[in-house]
């Protein structure tokens, strides 16, 4: 269905491609940890917390349905480019700010906006990038090899950061984000060689309203892409306690030393790294949906274990858990996605995705970060876990997600 690039050496190129992305993600991930634990120090505000969701995903939910649109009309590398570009001027202003004695919160909070708006430009281009370098068969161990390559520099920039946050001024934590920036954008400008895609080397006959509006109607006439955003919606939502609240839980509940904060980012990561490595050589069962399905149980179960289990260790293995099976959750669904779906809808449907992704979480925070001022965390990862199984359970008996997950004649997964 999807035409790949015809060229020899992809390999070489997707290495290219997957090394920008993960030095660009090294520093985003630095500043990120970095504004993340100030506020959480600072604030042990649920509230805070809150807004610092609201800030970081929104932006991305009010771009997506426009940058679907791009990365379907236009370079996609270069729409890549164009958001790295702005991570990198917000965090340069950012800077000069921190240098001029401006430490407000609502700095760190609008920064972090524009940090989103980069984002979502970048996530559907990136999905629907990957299918012109990589052959179909080859769709799910890339998927899951860029996942454990993430989860490393997830573990890493905890501590790395973690480090600096103790011993280096937050200006110059910033300053390594804009100089991974442009080593990203260098590779991506001047090693990478992506073809631009067949209809954004077209002319363009409708404008960006009548594609934005085709795209939403390409979705609404395939069934199992609506079931699977909804399912990812209720998913997403409920997984906002364990993605949000955790740091501000083991503030309250076990202590607030860095090392802690730092301890259940790498138990996550090393988590995802295995997870990552697992989905790359096993390939996930047979029927797509199940791998996604049982992902989310099993997150769903590590969450409410984390609401009732007093042991820190404990707390940290579970988290740890919960990082080995989202590779199981995203790694099948990208892969879902960009085999079902046409090449000239990838970027429409993976800016819907982003839309997902990015709104459910901040609407969960508008719940859950509230309540957390009210209550103790640990309710609000027990109920969240037990909905999440919920959630699970309608997924892996849906008719319609369960026929478009059946494998493809070349998938060698095993149940």
């Amino acid at each position: 269905m999807i035409k790949n690039m015809k060229y020899e050496k992809w390999q070489r190129q997707t290495a290219l491609f997957l090394g920008s992305q993960t030095i660009s993600l090294f520093g985003s991930s630095l500043v990120q940890y970095a504004i993340f634990w100030y506020l959480t120090l600072e604030t042990q505000s649920g509230v805070i917390m809150t807004l610092s969701t609201i800030f970081g995903f929104l932006p991305t939910f009010f771009i997506s349905p426009f940058a679907g649109v791009w990365a379907d009309r236009y370079n996609r590398k270069r729409l890549i480019v164009l958001s790295d570009g702005i991570t990198a001027l917000s965090t340069l202003v950012l800077v000069l700010l921190f240098l001029a004695g401006q430490r407000s919160i609502w700095i760190l909070l609008a920064t972090s906006a524009i940090r989103a708006v980069g984002a979502g430009i970048q996530m559907p281009a990136v999905g629907a990038i990957l299918p012109q370098i990589v052959p179909e068969k080859e769709l799910t161990r890339i998927n899951g090899l860029n996942g454990s390559i993430q989860a490393v520099v997830m573990l890493v920039s905890p501590m790395i950061s973690g480090a600096l946050y103790q011993f280096a001024p937050m200006e110059g934590i910033f300053m390594i984000d804009i100089v991974t920036a442009a080593l990203a954008i260098a590779i991506m400008v001047f090693l990478l060689k992506v073809p631009t895609h067949e209809k954004a080397s077209q002319e363009q006959v409708s404008n960006y309203l009548q594609d934005m509006k085709l795209g939403f109607r390409y979705i609404q006439n395939h069934a199992f892409i609506k079931r699977l955003f909804l399912y990812f919606s209720l998913a997403f939502f409920m997984a906002a306690p364990v993605s949000f609240l955790s740091p501000l839980q083991v503030a309250r509940s076990f202590g607030d030393d860095v090392w802690r904060l730092t301890a259940i980012e790498i138990a996550f990561s090393i988590g995802m790294i295995g997870g990552g490595l697992w989905i790359a050589s096993w390939g996930g069962f047979k029927n797509r949906i199940h791998s996604i399905a049982f992902a989310i149980g099993a997150m769903g179960l590590c969450t409410f274990g984390m609401g009732v289990i007093p042991n820190f260790w404990i707390y940290l293995f579970l988290m740890g858990l919960v990082g080995l099976v989202i590779p199981l959750l995203n790694a099948p669904s990208m892969t879902l996605l960009q085999e079902k779906v046409e090449e000239d809808f990838l970027g429409r449907v993976f800016g819907v995705q982003s839309m997902v992704a990015s709104s459910m979480m901040p609407l969960g925070m508008l719940i859950f970060g509230p309540l957390a001022d009210r209550m103790a965390i640990e309710i609000l990862m027990a109920v969240s876990g037990v909905f999440l199984m919920v959630v699970a359970f309608f997924a892996i008996r849906d008719r319609v997600l369960l026929e478009a997950g059946k494998p493809e004649p070349s998938d060698t997964g095993k149940e």
